[in-house]
């Protein structure tokens, strides 16, 4: 446990909070849903860095009616008493300079996460107010800000029972920083379940008092990271059971639980100290390093791999592999601001040392496990030396012969940072935004008839695939996942790849097969923010006087009708019933289109999505496609 020696005093200060609103984007990635959604992620991890350190057992967080978030641990409580270095109380030194916090000094936070310990100062600069109460020493204080600004000094509100600790933060985001005020509660509460998995002592729970969205949830996973590898994989074909081991090394904690199962890709979940590294890191190095060594050996020791044999590569020994790998590190390393990749040699080195001795500890116990997983090995070998000739093939071929088979009709310019590619639904729309496009920056490739569900396909059937060997060749930047790895997202085309189908049930499953292809087989585009969907109009309304306008969902129709009387109505039943300027003025020109950057937020909620949209069940694909169509965000 941390020192219990929390003070005014274990606030350290090291910079102003003057950059923040001038850019928001270096603390919190955007100014969209995902930058809204990490302000309360930002509170939240201060809370678990509390429950880490030995003094919080419960975290609550609420999506008020008025818009605010609520936030609530019972924790320490932030210290109220002055801070030496500033003479200020600590709690307003924590909410209104950047990086000051108690993770900084020595004995206060042993781990912590948080955005380099400068959260709650960050998530204070860019709220429209925010007020923290804390409880500590029998006392309850509180304190007011508005717009980073101290509205209030610190003042003591009431009474409460000694042992009755903890904090309380609500904000209310400023609308002059970010897009639009509202939190995606689905992607809140898988944080927190995912949050909940790491943390098996920690409950946490999620209350939602929106109208219309009422909900409570609570998450406590007392069988930690292996509820998760179990939950991830619910609905699979499992070839082994889940393998689990947790040591520490040189004052780093490494927790690792992995399953194979029938299918023919990987999924690694890498975290350091409760941080999804979306992007991985040392760690994930690390581990997949030493499990393909590990594989190899005990191979060849049990004669499987002969003499003349080369090695298994690791996209052989991770096919099918379902993982999480959870570290914890006294003083973490991230690439980028909003850390999603590790970058500690020293994570790298531990994780390695410790996975590889507790792999050989597990195997010389479980030997029909271990030939199981050499056998998932061998049969991804045998499909890899066969498809490895049809890969070559269609990646030596230029990145600019994409338009012999007439699919493709490219942009002018080579400057990838301009130009975009819009993959349409049909010849019949694809023509019309042939015509309606800018010809200098946007790139269009009809799609005809429906795209391969990679779910189960064999690599020779991916990449035979006339429609996807298209993209991969008009992309330019290779092939990612399984055989090859030979993705450079620095190759890359296009700045934005844009998917425009018509909005109908036959769209949305164009749009899910798509999403599927990439996520599994290019996910850099999606982590890198390159992919987006188009949000056509559903209708078109002209009234007695005035100008018509462009309805996107049934809920602007009910809402246009209440207001109007007496207007024609056109229902768009496709893209190809819009001739070119309509297609330009709802969905091609960056001023007036809208559309919807695909993101990916944390692990479980993309495996789940992922196994969703790419399973049997018809109807909860087309709910999920129709359901975040409305979260669309205006790109101007």
């Amino acid at each position: 446990m941390a020192s219990n020696n929390y003070d005014g005093n274990s606030i350290s200060v090291l910079e102003g909070l003057d950059p923040v609103r001038k850019r928001p984007g270096m603390y919190i990635g955007s100014v969209g849903t995902k930058g809204l959604n990490h302000l309360i992620y930002e509170i939240v991890d201060n809370s678990v860095d509390e429950h880490l350190a030995g003094y919080c057992s419960e975290i609550k967080v609420t999506l008020e009616k008025d818009g605010s978030a609520t936030i609530v641990d019972n924790g320490r409580g932030i210290p109220v008493d002055l801070n030496e270095q500033t003479g200020r109380p600590a709690v307003e030194v924590v909410f209104t300079t950047l990086h000051a916090g108690g993770k900084f000094g020595d004995g206060n936070y042993k781990i912590s996460g948080g955005l380099h310990g400068v959260g709650s100062s960050v998530v204070n600069a860019l709220s429209l107010w925010l007020e923290v109460d804390v409880k500590r020493d029998g006392k309850i204080y509180n304190q007011r800000y508005e717009q980073g600004k101290i509205s209030y000094d610190l003042k003591q509100v009431g009474t409460c029972r000694k042992n009755d600790t903890g904090t309380t933060v609500r904000f209310f985001p400023d609308g002059e920083i970010f897009e639009k005020i509202y939190f995606k509660a689905d992607a809140i509460k898988s944080r927190l379940h995912e949050t909940a998995y790491l943390n098996p002592e920690l409950t946490i729970v999620f209350e939602n008092k929106r109208v219309g969205e009422e909900e409570t949830v609570t998450f406590h996973e007392a069988d930690g990271i292996k509820a998760f590898i179990s939950d991830m994989n619910k609905d699979k074909e499992k070839v082994t059971d889940i393998i689990y081991f947790k040591k520490e090394s040189d004052g780093i904690e490494v927790e690792v639980a992995f399953q194979y199962i029938n299918e023919f890709t990987e999924n690694i979940s890498g975290f350091c100290n409760n941080i999804y590294t979306q992007e991985g890191g040392t760690h994930i190095t690390g581990f997949k390093s030493v499990l393909t060594s590990t594989i190899n050996q005990y191979a060849r020791e049990l004669g499987i791999l002969k003499e003349k044999d080369n090695n298994f590569t690791g996209a052989d020994v991770r096919n099918g592999l379902v993982a999480v790998v959870a570290v914890k590190h006294p003083d973490p390393r991230f690439e980028g601001q909003t850390k999603t990749k590790l970058d500690n040699p020293d994570a790298e080195k531990v994780t390695k040392n410790i996975t590889g001795e507790q792999l050989t500890l597990f195997f010389d116990k479980n030997l029909e496990t271990l030939k199981n997983v050499i056998s998932c090995a061998e049969k991804s070998a045998k499909i890899r030396k066969a498809e490895e000739r049809t890969k070559t093939n269609l990646l030596t071929k230029s990145k600019f012969s994409i338009d012999s088979n007439g699919k493709l009709s490219n942009c002018e310019s080579r400057k990838p940072e301009e130009c975009e590619i819009f993959i349409v639904e049909g010849d019949s729309a694809g023509g019309s935004a042939k015509s309606a496009r800018n010809r200098r920056t946007q790139a269009i490739m009809p799609i005809r008839g429906k795209i391969l569900n990679v779910e189960k396909a064999t690599m020779d059937k991916v990449l035979a695939n006339a429609e996807i060997k298209t993209m991969i060749n008009a992309f330019g930047c290779g092939f990612s996942e399984g055989y090859g790895n030979d993705f450079d997202i620095d190759k890359l085309r296009f700045n934005k790849i844009i998917i425009m189908t018509d909005a109908d049930v036959d769209g949305a499953h164009i749009d899910t097969l798509l999403l599927t292809f990439f996520y599994r087989f290019m996910p850099e585009l999606i982590t890198h923010g390159h992919v987006y969907l188009a949000t056509p109009p559903l209708y078109k309304v002209v009234p007695k006087k005035g100008e018509g306008e462009y309805l996107y969902d049934d809920k602007a129709l009910e809402k246009y009708r209440k207001n109007h009387k007496g207007f024609t109505l056109q229902r768009y039943k496709g893209l190809g019933e819009m001739d070119a300027d309509q297609l330009w003025d709802t969905t091609l020109n960056p001023e007036t289109r809208i559309l919807k950057q695909v993101e990916i937020e944390d692990a479980k909620m993309a495996s789940d999505i992922t196994s969703m949209l790419m399973g049997s069940e018809v109807a909860p694909r087309r709910e999920f496609i129709y359901t975040h169509a409305t979260d669309a965000e205006l790109d101007i």
